[in-house]
């Protein structure tokens, strides 16, 4: 019992720290500094969560997306001076503490940026977390010597990024994947003048805009208007108004050869007629299986198949080309008939 009220009285303790957060206004912060948050020492036995000594949390658990978009847009703006040393800091010394403030700072411009992508239907939260991942990747890429400001440099990292995601996620099925098709995919929707299919000179119009043929822009415009269908369609077998039960995409896209029962059938199969053929050579006498072997199953040095003309066998065995033929002729017809025999067993 005593162990539980001690476990009781810290999680009180703990709930007393957090209500200690207090918001500083961005005005009043220091200048070097990109905490917009800060909390007060929690009282001795409170319960406080693990945190690396050297990223110390810059936002505590906020709950939800307002409350985080509130909290970037609290993040001091650097100048072109303390932009410049954190980014010197961290190119010269690696200092994560630098990448950190330069994060912070920049968080409000991902949260612009992700809005504009609102329109493909995907959670805002994962629109920014995406854009956050560009605005890292383009803090590590930021050389501050160049004269250019990080806002103006990460803004295509970040829109790229974002991008990327759409791309992946708005269908089942990804629908850009090149160059061409990446522009049209984030375009098309803008340029064209209605709802309604491209005209022919719209379509001239669009392809000459974005540089691209007008065969891109109708396949383009016509994966857009269509959506992600159920390969196996509905699970109840309804029927249309003719009484035909309905289809799915899985009755007309698959091939009875391509399904596994049927693949083994024809395995087993193969297997069984190459026993019985073996058994039809074996059944020939020792001069009619050398010319059929030469003659049908001869291979070169690649495994390639190399059957031997009559006149090269009749040159080894000794007699006329004429006779090899014939030779030829009658082993054929046996094992023919021996095949035959054990058809049913092959079937």
């Amino acid at each position: 019992m005593h162990e539980d009220q001690d476990i009781v009285d810290a999680i009180d303790a703990d709930e007393d720290a957090l209500e200690d957060i207090e918001i500083i206004d961005p005005q009043d912060a220091p200048a070097a500094s990109c905490r917009a948050l800060k909390t007060r020492p929690a009282s001795a036995g409170a319960v406080v969560p693990y945190q690396p000594a050297q990223l110390p949390a810059v936002i505590p658990q906020l709950g939800d997306l307002e409350a985080y978009i509130r909290a970037a847009n609290l993040a001091p703006i650097l100048s072109a001076e303390q932009e410049h040393d954190l980014a010197v800091r961290l190119r010269d010394t690696g200092d994560l503490s630098a990448a950190q403030q330069l994060v912070l700072s920049h968080l409000r411009l991902v949260v612009s940026v992700a809005r504009g992508y609102l329109g493909y239907g995907l959670p805002y939260a994962d629109l920014i977390q995406e854009g956050n991942i560009g605005l890292m990747k383009a803090i590590k890429h930021f050389d501050p010597d160049r004269g250019v400001r990080l806002m103006t440099f990460s803004v295509h990292w970040i829109r790229s990024e974002i991008q990327e995601y759409v791309v992946r996620n708005w269908r089942l099925v990804k629908l850009a994947t090149t160059k061409n098709q990446r522009k049209l995919f984030f375009n098309l929707r803008q340029m064209k003048d209605s709802d309604k299919t491209l005209t022919t000179e719209e379509t001239e119009r669009i392809a000459q805009t974005l540089d691209v043929k007008p065969e891109e822009v109708r396949e383009m415009e016509a994966r857009m208007s269509g959506g992600d269908t159920s390969i196996d369609g509905r699970s109840d077998p309804d029927e249309d108004s003719s009484g035909t039960p309905a289809m799915a995409p899985i009755d007309w896209l698959s091939r009875e050869e391509d399904e596994p029962e049927t693949i083994l059938e024809e395995k087993s199969r193969e297997e069984t007629a190459r026993e019985h053929l073996k058994k039809a050579i074996n059944s020939l006498d020792a001069r009619s299986q050398h010319v059929i072997r030469s003659r049908w199953l001869n291979e070169d040095a690649q495994g390639n198949n190399a059957p031997k003309t009559l006149q090269e066998l009749a040159d080894e065995l000794g007699v006329s080309a004429e006779r090899v033929r014939q030779i030829e002729k009658k082993a054929l017809i046996k094992m023919r008939e021996a095949l035959l025999a054990s058809k049913e067993d092959i079937d």
